[in-house]
């Protein structure tokens, strides 16, 4: 292999290394609707010149999560209330496939792997820490996926995640919807228990519809980003 050829492949598996962390932190909520990016910032944290990271950002902007604007830089995209319609159901039903799967081949030690999540989560409702609460609340939802074993639709359920992340976990819920999503919640762990996939998922896809109303909600006239 040539010297260039060499050159090419890392720069290239630098700017996608570059493109999944911030993937992870729009995930995260670290970065969140409408922030601007720092490139300087960026370049600073993970050790890179402005090229690889610029190349990332474009990666980003294509899958429609950043706006790259002239003079302005890139910054967050928001999510519309259209959006919120077009994406909340097609994650219901994802998450409603992954729960009957789940179902069908959750061992005993699956379901304990959930259940000491959901009660660590139940524990920090019950504090009132919410990012405690939100960090074990994704947590459940992806082991849903996990213990489904379909590859592909793990693929997409995280490329549906990224995009709708400013509306999905980053919240300023009331006290009302919060009660609520630990109902929904507490429904989960009793269908998963007795592997009653179509329950489970019939409660994933309402648990969704709960998520879109409380968008809606918070999105309001000031179109402010709020979550579950």
């Amino acid at each position: 292999m040539a010297m260039s050829d060499t050159a090419i492949i890392r720069r290239r598996s630098l700017h996608d290394e570059l493109a999944a962390q911030l993937r992870d932190m729009l995930v995260s909520g670290e970065l969140r609707a409408g922030d601007k990016i720092s490139e300087q910032s960026l370049c600073t944290r993970f050790g890179v010149s402005r090229t690889p990271l610029r190349e990332a950002l474009k990666v980003l902007a294509n899958e429609g999560l950043l706006i790259l604007s002239p003079n302005r830089g890139a910054s967050v995209a928001r999510v519309s209330p259209e959006e919120v319609d077009e994406l909340f159901p097609i994650m219901g039903a994802m998450e409603a496939l992954a729960g009957e799967a789940a179902c069908a081949r959750a061992t005993d030690a699956d379901v304990a792997a959930v259940q000491a999540l959901h009660d660590d989560m139940i524990r920090a409702y019950q504090a009132g820490d919410a990012v405690a609460y939100l960090r074990l609340n994704r947590q459940i939802h992806e082991t849903f996926f996990d213990i489904a074993g379909n590859h592909a639709l793990l693929q997409l359920y995280h490329t549906l995640m990224v995009r709708i992340h400013a509306v999905r976990f980053i919240a300023q819920k009331s006290s009302a919807r919060w009660r609520e999503a630990v109902e929904d919640h507490e429904a989960m762990m009793a269908a998963l228990k007795a592997r009653d996939g179509v329950r489970l998922g019939a409660i994933l896809k309402e648990h969704l519809r709960h998520k879109a109303a409380m968008v809606h909600e918070s999105l309001g006239p000031a179109g402010s980003q709020a979550a579950e």
